[in-house]
């Protein structure tokens, strides 16, 4: 990271509109030759010694505000632009191969019978954005390190298969194979960049739009995060991030950007093609989209480098002595600058130089067409490696290029700047014709006409791509690539969870605080204690993780410099260097990051994190669950504790945090492994497998969701007997009835369990019912593994049928069997077809709302007294006993009455 005298500064002074004159007449001397400039040079020049004023301010350090954006031209002045150290005829065919191929790809895939669609107008669009990292700057891997991290735009991928074609990565099967990924199994390709369906070539899944430049900003900083503590050497790692304008809407995209700044992550940087559409129409028709986020950049404290204008445009802007050409630039909106890709030579000259003398004048001597191609900065190889040269060589910012393109470039006219390009998937034979011809690819008319048109290789010996190897070569290694070296580690024994399985004894604590206890013994081992990365949005207090403050650290690459007013505590806020919980102020979005960055560690750098992310549970897979399919597709591991969880539980706090639901939602994930514990010793054996299953010698690309309470209770000590198995799978029996004579099954899970036990208690003593009770850890374990003995049977007829866990764990167990928690109904319900007899579930269905626990429990009728008459209704259903006692029940414990059921327990954090 760049030294406190390296970083440009990111909070700088504003207009001395307070401060007093003390020299009165120097100020009107400078005052005096402003106006002298106005009146004689005009305003053009002017303003141009203005900004050469500012410009130098700033290379003094003199504080001076910011400005919001700049003219709308290239950043890099052409007498600034490095020498490119590329054959740029070599790079331009093999770009032109490449675009050929990308192009036949998506084309292809829509032949008759097939119809799977792609897009090729983004990646035309982008092509020498990419061309040039893969040729000058992206890092490969071959030296053991990690590398470079690319998050490629998700439309483009068309492209970067394409490349990966002539380098002999991939075939032509595998191309034909685009987007068939069952029905081409075994030589097919993803559609987007999707880790998970191609796990040794794509890194980084970046398609769901927003989360591509969220989770590059959080892997700069994890890689530094990582460096600091002496896990990996990342010092040369980069992260480039590769975005749509369009994209840059998504509140994600921009909602981190001060992070990057704050904490001077110059291993970064996005790069936004602007080729001013989205995907229906222009991003900003009527304003400039590149002058809109260029203004944000530099006010987030990004370091921003404008690349709008090719080389052509180079002799037109140095006889701008005027301004009137940059004015007209600066002054034109961004919908004319498309219906200018898509007209004649003779249109621009009139409607964008014909309207002043002064303009006119300067294309008087170049043709329609030499006008025509006037282009954009993102297409000229030149330009590009100046911006990425400067992006790399910045310090103490990360670094944006706003480079403007045309969206279908090469594609011909039916595609270029058209509204309708991005859904644009078919070539005509016409089209192919005009796109050969531009492209100089030697292929005949007659294999453009008769069926499907060809790919292109110029041959594994040709120059251009030995050119390709060699240059790959030089930088690496190829990418993208995705490498798994990490070794498994070392896991703790037994006595590492000691403490959690001997229960509470008398004292009462949450489940969050039973889970805490368990990360604190695991974080004092020697061999896995420095590898855990805990994650919190603000809210380490609310969880009980405020111990962990003066040992373990807070994350801040500038360390403390302050006096924490807390210091004399001796739970003092600490931050450091090489601190190893990241505190990321209140963003889940943010921590989700920063959760997928340190979950796949292991594959991005060698080095398997530990990541423990804990949150409110309302605000996990409701408000960032489109991350948690980000980091299945990563193949990220960890994990993720909802705290705070149920509809009842969290007292007071009213309807936006009472989360009722986030295990259905969990449910819905297939890498998500998820458990609602009620003790302390059942979190120990989760957590125990957890650790061997993501970590240990086989291990999987899952990561495991944790629902904890804040309701504080007794946790009993793990029995001689434990029924392991159980736990693991996603139930056990907790505690068989003793007393009475008509038998039951109450199923609780979490904070249900107490209720049960009260329940089984209160069957027994009042109504001669003996119920079992069983701890149901996982509702959505116990389904996922019935629905694929299921699948089996499905597809294996011929050999012995199987049978659910469920079924089997719960056969032989009489009685009725009445699901309780405290989630929504359609949580335990998904198990109900495979229980063995009848079946009803309670749950806190409908909103929540800020009440005391008791009178919440009562009014969604989930407490023990509610759970007493289900099990009595279903005993009356079964002729077990007279319907007449569910009217006593239900008057005897005046369960229509929300405040006849008391307070109930308090306590715990909210």
């Amino acid at each position: 990271m760049a030294s406190g005298s390296d970083r440009n500064p990111i909070i700088i002074g504003g207009l001395p509109s307070q401060v007093p004159d003390f020299d009165p007449e120097e100020t009107q001397e400078w005052l005096d030759s402003l106006d002298a400039a106005v009146d004689e040079r005009g305003r053009e020049r002017a303003r141009y010694l203005m900004l050469r004023l500012i410009e130098r301010a700033r290379e003094k350090r003199v504080a001076v505000p910011e400005m919001r954006s700049t003219d709308y031209i290239n950043t890099i002045a052409t007498k600034d632009e490095p020498f490119f150290p590329g054959d740029e005829e070599i790079e331009r065919k093999v770009l032109n191969a490449t675009r050929w191929n990308a192009a036949v790809m998506v084309s292809r895939a829509q032949r008759p019978g097939i119809g799977v669609g792609g897009h090729i107008a983004t990646f035309a669009s982008s092509a020498s954005l990419y061309d040039v990292g893969f040729n000058h700057f992206f890092r490969g891997k071959d030296d053991g390190r990690g590398g470079d991290q690319i998050f490629f735009q998700g439309h483009a991928s068309p492209g970067i298969y394409a490349r990966a074609f002539l380098l002999d990565r991939l075939s032509e099967a595998q191309l034909d194979g685009f987007r068939q990924e069952q029905s081409k199994a075994g030589h097919a390709l993803s559609s987007y960049p999707h880790p998970r369906s191609m796990p040794d070539f794509w890194e980084f899944p970046t398609v769901s739009m927003g989360l591509g430049p969220l989770g590059a900003i959080y892997q700069a900083r994890m890689n530094r995060y990582m460096e600091a503590r002496g896990i990996a050497d990342t010092s040369d790692s980069h992260v480039w991030a590769y975005l749509g304008d369009g994209e840059m809407d998504e509140p994600e995209s921009l909602g981190q950007l001060s992070i990057a700044a704050r904490e001077g992550l110059d291993n970064l940087t996005f790069v936004v093609n602007c080729n001013l559409q989205r995907l229906d129409g222009p991003v900003r028709g009527n304003g400039k989209i590149i002058q809109e986020l260029e203004s944000q950049f530099r006010g987030a404290g990004w370091n921003v480098i404008k690349l709008v204008w090719d080389r052509t445009w180079d002799p037109l802007l140095a006889q701008d002595r005027t301004g009137i050409l940059v004015n007209k630039l600066n002054t034109t909106p961004d919908g004319q600058f498309q219906t200018y890709a898509t007209e004649t030579g003779a249109y621009i000259r009139e409607h964008f130089f014909g309207d002043d003398p002064r303009l006119r004048d300067m294309v008087k001597d170049m043709s329609d067409d030499q006008i025509l191609h006037l282009g954009r900065g993102g297409h000229d190889h030149r330009k590009v490696y100046a911006a990425y040269a400067a992006a790399k060589a910045h310090k103490g910012q990360p670094t944006v290029i706003l480079a403007q393109t045309v969206k279908g470039w090469t594609l011909g006219p039916n595609f270029e700047g058209r509204n309708a390009t991005h859904q644009m998937k078919k070539l005509t034979a016409d089209d192919l014709k005009r796109f050969r011809d531009r492209l100089h690819i030697p292929i005949a008319d007659k294999q453009l006409e008769d069926g499907n048109p060809p790919y292109y290789h110029p041959g594994r010996d040709s120059e251009e791509i030995q050119y390709m190897h060699d240059r790959r070569k030089g930088l690496g290694g190829y990418v993208p690539t995705r490498v798994v070296r990490a070794k498994p580690l070392p896991l703790p024994d037994e006595k590492a969870y000691a403490t959690a399985k001997k229960g509470s004894g008398q004292q009462s604590i949450a489940t969050t605080m039973a889970f805490v206890r368990v990360l604190k013994d695991l974080m004092r081992d020697k061999e896995i204690g420095k590898r855990f990365v805990l994650i919190a949005p603000d809210e380490y207090r609310t969880f009980g993780m405020d111990a962990f403050f003066p040992s373990a650290k807070i994350y801040n690459p500038l360390g403390q410099q302050y006096e924490s007013v807390d210091r004399e505590l001796l739970l003092a806020y600490k931050e450091s260097p090489t601190g190893q919980m990241l505190h990321d102020g209140i963003s889940e979005a943010g921590c989700t990051a920063s959760l997928i960055a340190a979950g796949s560690a292991y594959a991005t750098h060698g080095e398997p994190l530990i990541p423990v992310y804990v949150f409110y549970s309302m605000f996990g897979f409701q408000r960032t669950g489109d991350q948690f399919w980000q980091m299945a597709d990563q193949l990220s591991r960890g994990f993720v504790l909802g705290a705070t969880a149920g509809r009842t539980t969290l007292t007071g706090e009213g309807l936006q945090h009472a989360d009722g639901h986030s295990q259905l939602l969990a449910s819905t994930n297939p890498a998500c492994v998820s458990y609602d514990p009620a003790f302390g010793y059942e979190i120990a054996h989760i957590v125990q497998d957890g650790l061997r299953r993501m970590y240990g010698e086989e291990s999987e690309d899952v990561f495991y969701y944790l629902t904890v309470y804040n309701e504080p209770i007794q946790h009993p000590a793990e029995p001689a007997d434990v029924d392991v198995e159980g736990i693991l799978k996603g139930v056990h029996r907790y505690r068989a009835g003793e007393k009475g004579r008509i038998p039951a099954q109450i199923l609780a899970s979490g904070v249900a369990v107490p209720w049960a036990v009260e329940a089984q208690r209160i069957l027994a003593d009042e109504w001669n019912v003996k119920a079992d009770v069983w701890s149901a850890t996982s509702w959505n374990e116990l389904r996922r593994e019935a629905v694929e003995v299921e699948r089996h049977n499905l597809l294996h007829p011929e050999e012995e049928q199987r049978v659910p866990y469920v079924t089997r764990k719960l056969s032989g167990s009489e009685g009725p069997f009445v699901a309780v928690s405290d989630w929504m109904r359609s949580v335990p319900d998904q198990i109900a077809r495979w229980v063995p007899g009848a079946y009803q579930s309670l749950g806190a269905d409908g909103f929540g709302f800020a009440d005391t626990r008791g009178a919440a429990r009562r009014y969604f009728h989930i407490d023990a007294q509610s759970i007493v008459l289900a099990v009595l209704t279903e005993l009356a259903k079964e002729g077990r006993i007279d319907r007449s006692a569910l009217k006593t029940a239900l008057d005897r414990y005046e369960l229509l009455d929300v405040a006849a059921a008391g307070p109930g327990p308090a306590g715990g954090d909210a």
